[in-house]
């Protein structure tokens, strides 16, 4: 079992004893604590780790609302995890956000960089303060923005040239509206080096618009989540899909395919020991050439799909949809352009005769949704919801299914056969 890990015995063993306490204060769940019954003491192995069960979202959230970590020599912010119907959860960490380790492995930016900080700030977003605290540690120059509207870009593109950006930082998904924007203005940053991102995928069309925008950038990327924290990160030497493990995060590649996340780091208040993210990957080398196992990650196995670079829970948004009466069943369908969703439109199967409102429930789910209301504060009128006769299906398997992604309409609408499944099984 342990070649499935991302350290050696011989590394990881001396650093186990931090997977042993977190166990321990998992015991101390009540909820979770049967879990637990009949197993070992301790965590001495990586064997011994391997037989431990996975801790999932709603395990780590039950541990959460029992342990209510904080920090003892800084404060303790609290980060909203994911984004679903009802009350945001969260994830914690301390001030710093354990980028001291990030930063002594990872040093992509340097004193002399003035860095745009493009990840969202505020409403419980950790990224925006996550690259803030790496750029704390280099010592570098920082432009924090917020939300910009289409109308501001030109003037903020041709402060970021006049200022000299050498780096920014965003989700891809916001990074091509830089960059987009930028291109259509005819608009360069002619000093941008460096394109840092986390949150989603990279996404290969950003390479048109840099070599058209800044031809000497590069991408450097990390992988984490608001549960594990930063896991690993690459280089532009790497594949976009790959990630080197923090020396403090041991990544496990289960049989099924699904990653799982241990942390080593003994400062670290969310209590991760052996968690799923819902990220499907495998343990190889990269060609990069460093030495030691890197992470690559295949994407996601659950209904949690990236919007604007906030995380949409499909079925929960599906079952508050079902809940309403006459509604037989329900389906999310997300219209992308260029790999930015600019719509999500809930289909309502209705029973006959049934007397839905349809105009109701979206204002119920605008209001309770996180991620609707945060992703399209600026377009809330792109979120909608109808009725319907059919639901989108996929015309090559006869399978309908929950969520739907399709690109934007330049011809007429597809049709309901013509649509493609996204999450389709095989």
């Amino acid at each position: 079992m342990t070649d499935a890990f991302s350290l050696p015995p011989e590394a990881a063993g001396p650093r186990l004893a931090v997977a042993a306490a977190t166990l321990e204060r998992l015991r101390t769940v009540p909820e979770l604590a049967p879990r637990y019954a009949g197993l070992p003491d301790g965590v001495r192995t990586l064997d011994e780790l391997a037989a431990l069960p996975p801790l999932l979202k709603d395990d780590l959230n039950t541990a959460l609302a029992h342990l209510e970590p904080r920090s003892d020599t800084a404060a303790t912010w609290l980060f909203q995890s994911g984004g679903s119907t009802g009350a945001p959860k969260v994830g914690y960490a301390p001030t710093g956000f354990y980028m001291a380790g990030v930063h002594a492995h990872w040093p992509v930016l340097e004193r002399s960089d003035v860095f745009a900080n493009a990840w969202g700030a505020g409403r419980m977003w950790g990224a925006h303060f996550l690259a803030a605290a790496l750029a704390d540690r280099a010592g570098c120059r920082v432009i924090a923005l917020g939300s910009i509207t289409r109308e501001e870009y030109p003037d903020w593109l041709a402060f970021l040239a006049d200022r000299g950006v050498t780096a920014i930082g965003g989700t891809p998904s916001v990074l091509r509206l830089w960059f987009a924007h930028a291109r259509a203005a005819g608009l360069e940053l002619p000093a941008l080096r460096k394109v840092l991102w986390l949150g989603e995928a990279w996404q290969p069309q950003l390479e048109e618009d840099l070599a058209a925008v800044a031809p000497g950038a590069r991408r450097w990327g990390m992988f984490g989540s608001t549960e594990t924290w930063v896991v690993g990160t690459n280089t532009p030497d790497c594949p976009a899909d790959t990630f080197h493990p923090l020396p403090e995060q041991l990544v496990h590649a289960g049989p099924d395919g699904l990653l799982d996340f241990t942390t080593l780091n003994p400062e670290m208040l969310n209590p991760v020991l052996r968690y799923r993210t819902g990220d499907a990957g495998e343990l190889t080398a990269c060609p990069c050439g460093r030495p030691g196992r890197a992470m690559r990650v295949l994407g996601r196995r659950d209904n949690v799909v990236q919007v604007r670079g906030l995380g949409l829970h499909v079925d929960e948004l599906i079952a508050r949809a079902e809940r309403e009466p006459g509604v037989s069943r329900a389906q999310v369908v997300i219209t992308e352009d260029g790999g930015r969703a600019t719509g999500v439109q809930v289909l309502l199967l209705t029973d006959p005769g049934a007397a839905v409102d349809p105009d109701a429930l979206r204002a119920e789910l605008l209001a309770g949704t996180f991620t609707l209301s945060t992703a399209f504060q600026h377009d809330p009128e792109h979120v909608t919801v109808h009725a319907t006769g059919e639901l989108l299906g996929n015309e090559r398997t006869g399978k309908t299914a929950p969520f739907v992604v399709r690109g934007a309409p330049r011809e007429p609408a597809a049709t309901p056969a013509a649509a493609t499944a996204a999450g389709e099984a095989s």
